[in-house]
């Protein structure tokens, strides 16, 4: 067995690597540790979570947002994007749509919109569980002072998500604004799992300027913080940002990610992103055999979806849920896994 194979069992052996032992495996491995990191990533899945695959009722509500992330499509500056934003009426039919077609989870996503207060964030949180008891409620909208977040909380949001992009300090400020910062980012993340939420957190998997060295840290960042879900996806251009012209990241680096995160962290949620799936006919799938087991099928009203591009060329903007459920549960059935309906928590 060659050395970069002995590092992934140590990996299953929920042994953490150094930085330096990340970066070997990220610079060195073949098709053939791959296969090996993806088969060591479903034996600690299955023994988890066994062939479920969870699947997530996303509603983009709004694509307004008041930062100017470089690499964002709906960034504060991104001119030509036709804004929009959802009424609390319009999110709670999307949730009655995404009931009745078997979710019993939905993830209200967004820009950093202050046109949404936390009494209307609240209001509608509150809104979700009280017609839907049986239904988890996932908030992505972003850094908020850890006061909104209790009172997201107390409102009945059970989860919320929140990328990290990058944990390397420099990297960070080189794809965002400078009114950014790692430090806040890092600390929201932290205040959530403090106040109890299912916490999220991830990263972009060839982003501009990304070393090897800052993947290893996304991964080491990932181990320490112990979240109960992580999305990663690729980078992919969106042609109104400063990065257009800029390379997508790959299908095999993010894989890789991929199965290293299912070992480090085992009891993870982990989706096979929409963003997976664009730059791949079957990227999904391929990501659910590197140790994923979430997709989240889109639920926003038909007519607003192509105005949430956060990149380029996202697939799913057309189909019905009805639909891409459909569609979704005869690709995962052809990897020999379930699209299951139920809350799927995280599972200690």
């Amino acid at each position: 067995m060659d050395r970069i194979n002995r590092l992934i069992d140590k990996l299953e052996k929920e042994q953490i690597l150094s930085v330096k032992e990340f970066i070997e495996i990220i610079e060195n491995h073949t098709s053939e540790n791959d296969k090996y990191l993806f088969e060591r990533a479903r034996t600690v899945r299955e023994r988890i979570y066994g062939k479920a695959v969870y699947m997530r009722g996303l509603i983009e509500f709004t694509n307004y947002c008041k930062n100017n992330c470089l690499y964002c499509g709906i960034r504060r500056d991104a001119v030509n994007a036709e804004r929009y934003r959802l009424s609390k009426e319009q999110i709670l039919e999307c949730c009655k749509e995404g009931h009745r077609l078997g979710f019993r989870t939905f993830v209200l996503q967004g820009g950093e919109d202050n046109h949404y207060s936390d009494e209307m964030i609240c209001d509608i949180v509150s809104s979700i569980k009280e017609l839907f008891p049986d239904c988890a409620v996932t908030l992505s909208i972003g850094e908020k002072a850890r006061e909104s977040y209790e009172r997201y909380f107390a409102a009945g949001a059970d989860r919320y998500l929140l990328r990290h992009e990058t944990a390397d300090n420099e990297h960070y400020h080189m794809i965002h604004p400078k009114e950014l910062s790692p430090e806040n980012r890092k600390r929201c993340l932290s205040d959530l799992k403090e106040i109890g939420f299912q916490t999220g957190c991830g990263f972009m998997v060839g982003s501009p300027f990304q070393t090897a060295e800052h993947l290893a840290e996304d991964i080491i960042y990932i181990y320490e913080l112990q979240p109960h879900m992580v999305g990663i996806g690729p980078f992919i251009p969106h042609h109104d940002t400063p990065f257009r012209n800029e390379k997508a990241g790959t299908l095999e680096m993010t894989l890789l990610m991929l199965g290293l995160v299912r070992l480090i962290v085992p009891h993870v949620l982990l989706p096979a992103t929409t963003a997976l799936g664009t730059i791949d006919p079957r990227g999904r799938e391929k990501g659910i055999l590197a140790g994923a087991n979430v997709v989240m099928p889109n639920l926003s009203p038909k007519d607003v979806r192509k105005k949430y591009l956060l990149y380029d060329n996202k697939i799913c903007t057309g189909d019905e849920a009805a639909e891409c459920i459909a569609c979704l549960g005869r690709r995962i059935s052809s990897v020999g896994y379930e699209l299951v309906t139920d809350r799927g928590d995280f599972k200690k």
